[in-house]
């Protein structure tokens, strides 16, 4: 009786072990869904009143996509550099000059409002004239700012976007 009982025992604590193991364990949550905003440039939307190119955010253009992810700020922006248009946008007369040769996102950090990427521009693709990397600029700025608790976008290095 008493090898029983103590079969039972070790049984049971198996059991109870195996049980709080697996409640300890990190399960991997699925990812989420979100409708987000990638901001392009329409040059039409963004002239004076002589139809000089003003440069200027007035000519960011919202368009909509749907991703699913664990890691929406960085996989929005990554969406953004791969400059993917749908001919209608295109048609519409939205640009990009994304994506840009070897330029890639490398990680993304947000404190105290303050969102920080770090991106790696190995062939000086970010460099060139002030209008163009104004609105490259432009771009990530307004495409990261759309989420909740960025009040300001810093980019690393700090020679990237240079006219």
């Amino acid at each position: 009786m008493n090898k029983t009982f103590a079969g039972f025992l070790v049984v049971g604590l198996v059991v109870v072990l195996g049980i709080a193991w697996l409640m300890s364990r990190d399960v991997e949550e699925e990812p989420l869904t979100y409708i987000i905003q990638l901001y392009y440039y329409n040059p039409e939307l963004d002239t004076d009143a002589t139809g000089n190119v003003m440069c200027s955010r007035a000519g960011l253009v919202p368009v909509q996509r749907e991703i699913t992810t664990h890691t929406p700020i960085e996989d929005t922006i990554r969406l953004l550099l791969s400059g993917e248009l749908t001919e209608e946008e295109r048609a519409a007369g939205i640009t990009t000059e994304y994506p840009l040769e070897g330029f890639e996102l490398v990680s993304a950090t947000l404190e105290d409002g303050v969102l920080t990427f770090t991106f790696n521009d190995p062939e000086g693709r970010t460099v060139g004239g002030s209008c163009r990397v104004g609105i490259l600029w432009a771009q990530i700025d307004e495409t990261a700012r759309q989420y909740e608790g960025v009040e300001e976008v810093r980019f690393l290095p700090e020679e990237l976007f240079q006219p």
